[in-house]
């Protein structure tokens, strides 16, 4: 696949990562082959989650190619860009053809990015798992490696001011490869969702407590933090969905 605008892009990350003084925990990069097809799994608790999440494959020279919701493919803006580093547009109405240019690019060797929540965690604990991400893997017959990420919450989420300050510490950790056979996506599921949130818990205690004082907003309710617990952020969740598809009504009815 031709990319002119992935490598750019790639550096200028990198320049701004530096710009503002990041560090990184990086662990378990060498899960994430280095040819052939492969699913990365991530966790979503960030809006930059898809600048941080390909980090778990560029030790290994590859290029994530994530799936995303259409409204940042319809954008003036991210919709150019988007296209051009040939991320793959999810349209929650009808997934089918996401999920056949996702099979596709599996099966032509390239390193595809999902998200099995589907939607950020206001609690940055696990949402259930959409069972696409084992089915997907299944049916192109390619590994499934699970990816945490921590940190990325804390510069751009839901229900919070953009934070780019200096100097926070961003963890990318990876975890072994699953070969997910489509026999049982609901079992398959629940192992990789058993597997990241291990994974999840491994990495906030790891993450410096310097950056994580209890009472913390970015820290989980059942780690001293004052995060929604996963209970309260589904509830906000509904709200949220209900709130839009007011608008949505009103916008309609506007037009008719």
């Amino acid at each position: 696949m031709r990319d002119i605008t992935y490598p750019p892009i790639i550096v200028t990350a990198k320049l701004a990562f530096r710009a503002l003084g990041q560090r990184f925990q990086m662990e378990g990069t060498e899960h994430v082959p280095r040819s052939g097809g492969v699913l990365l799994a991530v966790n979503h608790i960030g809006y930059v989650d898809f600048i941080y999440g390909g980090l778990a494959a560029n030790p290994s020279g590859r290029k994530v190619r994530f799936m995303a919701k259409r409204e940042l493919f319809d954008h003036r803006y991210t919709g150019p860009l988007m296209r051009s580093l040939h991320h793959i547009e999810v349209d929650r109405a009808d997934g089918n053809r996401s999920l056949e240019v996702a099979l596709e690019y599996l099966k032509a060797g390239e390193a595809v990015g999902i998200f099995p929540e589907a939607t950020i965690s206001r609690s940055f604990e696990l949402k259930e798992f959409k069972t696409g991400a084992v089915r997907i893997a299944a049916e192109a017959g390619v590994p499934l490696v699970p990816v945490i990420l921590w940190g990325t919450q804390r510069m751009m989420t839901k229900g919070h001011p953009r934070d780019f300050s200096r100097g926070k510490t961003i963890a990318v950790r990876v975890g072994a490869p699953m070969h997910p056979t489509g026999a049982d996506p609901v079992a398959e599921t629940t192992e990789l969702r058993e597997r990241m949130a291990a994974m999840l818990e491994e990495t906030i205690r790891s993450y410096p407590a310097a950056e994580q004082p209890p009472g913390s907003w970015w820290l989980p309710a059942a780690h001293g933090g004052s995060a929604p617990t996963p209970e309260e952020a589904e509830r906000l969740d509904a709200e949220e969905k209900r709130e839009r598809a007011a608008k949505r009504a009103a916008k309609r009815a506007q037009e008719s």
